[in-house]
């Protein structure tokens, strides 16, 4: 079928107006929020309901092309990017909440709904959904459920996954499941633990049943200002270490410090600081009390420069607005931005980041730091102008050291952005033949023709990829 006779069928589904083919239309969805892979889907459609979902999957397998799923496209991996053979499904306007169980701490979700959204409906019954991505004011339930999202308070409640009950999915063939229960319970193999975090590989998400938390009876947020980034890593470990498990602890380096205080965002942190540290406490007031104690004297003993608390509500939110908008504050830094994703031991985060600064100056590379320190998920932030070329050869060789020493210090490859495109290179870094095979196995339950997100995640020469005639 020609891309005119597929828009036109595709129309038919969902009305003309929500189907993209024209060069022009297709412009917003040659990326995702990585800024170093692009690609142009051979059409987009918008549908606005589950029925249509359906209905655009089992036209796709009749015509046997490939498809991908996509939500806000702020994922950082290239995963939700469509070859010029593929039709790029984009689920925005499935933003339902189509109900929140507060007795039983449960929300029913469509896969468009905004991440923040969710907590805010959930207020109201003193509830709220506790993965919260850097972009959750963006960002889609669905697009979460596909990465295995994480956020800050990811450190003492738990990835996305940890907060998925059931699923309604749709397979590559059209066909439709349910994994898991509203009672969160595994029978058998917990299918729902695999769905999270393949990547759109598996099928499409069309109602999602989440866990909510009952909002915290005390938060108190700490700031601990340091002359040092060495210095503030090992205040990281030494917390984790005494037992104490916050809801959040992250790092900000001095150069991003600088570029949120320059900005719109600018949250009020010392702009001589070589490292901030962010802590969030939460629970029961006596025991959030406690904890405060004993964390203000581990920041003492590594020799913080200044300790601070937020006094108010109001104040609690600009200190961790600036956090959550770092990213964006750093494109006053630099025309482009690499952000790595790998995760290291916490025992390991002075060594490691000080081999990371070493990489930077070997490269010429500006490396800005901004991460999630408490479970040892690292975001290197590699500044430069794409227009150089031979600045952004050294930008990709330092990217690679930098996965090599992670790894080599008994990491991983990614803790919460994904594999997508951009990280297939390094999967056998961690995974050896075998184990690759036995990915594509699986893969091939759900879709064994390889036409749901083709080329991402495992290797081509692993899985024997979907090419333009299918398996091979």
């Amino acid at each position: 079928m020609s891309r005119d006779g597929l828009a036109d069928a595709l129309g038919r589904i969902v009305g003309p107006k929500w189907v993209r083919f024209r060069a022009a239309e297709l412009i917003p969805f040659r990326a995702d929020g990585l800024p170093t892979h692009e690609a142009t889907p051979r059409v987009a459609v918008l549908p606005g309901s589950r029925d249509e979902v359906i209905e655009i999957v089992r036209l796709l397998a009749r015509e046997g092309v490939p498809f991908v799923a996509r939500g806000a496209g702020t994922g950082l991996s290239g995963g939700a990017l469509a070859e010029s053979h593929a039709v790029l499904l984009v689920l925005t306007r499935l933003n339902h909440i189509k109900r929140i169980d507060a007795r039983n701490r449960r929300a029913v979700v469509e896969p468009g709904v905004v991440n923040a959204k969710l907590s805010e409906a959930a207020a109201s019954y003193g509830l709220y959904y506790a993965p919260d991505p850097s972009s959750q004011s963006a960002c889609t339930l669905g697009g979460n459920i596909a990465e295995n999202a994480g956020g800050p308070h990811c450190l003492k409640y738990g990835v996305t996954t940890n907060h998925v009950v059931e699923l309604e999915i749709v397979r590559a063939d059209g066909s439709v499941t349910r994994l898991g229960s509203p009672q969160g319970e595994a029978w058998g193999p917990d299918l729902v633990a695999l769905f999270v975090g393949s990547e759109g590989m598996f099928g499409i998400a069309t109602e999602i049943t989440l866990r909510l938390e009952p909002i915290p009876l005390e938060t108190r947020t700490l700031l601990a200002a340091f002359d040092s980034v060495r210095a503030a890593s090992e205040a990281v470990s030494k917390i984790i270490a005494s037992g104490i498990v916050p809801a959040a602890l992250e790092m900000m380096d001095g150069p991003c410090v600088r570029a949120v205080e320059d900005s719109i965002y600018a949250a009020g942190y010392p702009r001589d600081a070589a490292a901030v540290l962010l802590v969030d406490l939460d629970g029961r007031p006596v025991a959030v009390a406690a904890e405060a104690v004993a964390v203000n004297r581990i920041l003492e003993d590594h020799r913080a420069t200044e300790i601070r608390r937020a006094a108010t509500p109001a104040e609690r939110a600009r200190l961790w607005q600036g956090r959550k908008k770092a990213f964006g504050a750093m494109g006053r830094l630099t025309r482009d931005l690499i952000v790595q994703d790998a995760v290291v031991p916490r025992s390991t985060l002075p060594d490691v980041i000080d081999r990371i600064y070493e990489i930077g100056r070997r490269y010429q590379v500006m490396i800005v730091n901004v991460f999630h320190a408490g479970d040892g998920n690292l975001h290197p932030n590699l500044c430069y102008d794409r227009s150089d070329h031979a600045l952004t050869e050294r930008v990709f060789a330092a990217s690679r050291e930098i996965i090599q020493v992670c790894v080599a210090a008994g990491g991983s490859i990614s803790g919460e952005h994904g594999i997508g495109t951009d990280k297939l290179e390094f999967m056998p870094l961690i995974f050896d033949q075998t184990t690759l095979d036995l990915m594509c196995d699986v893969r091939g339950v759900f879709d064994p023709d390889g036409r749901a997100n083709p080329g991402k995640v495992v290797p081509v020469r692993a899985c024997r990829e979907w090419r333009a005639g299918g398996v091979r």
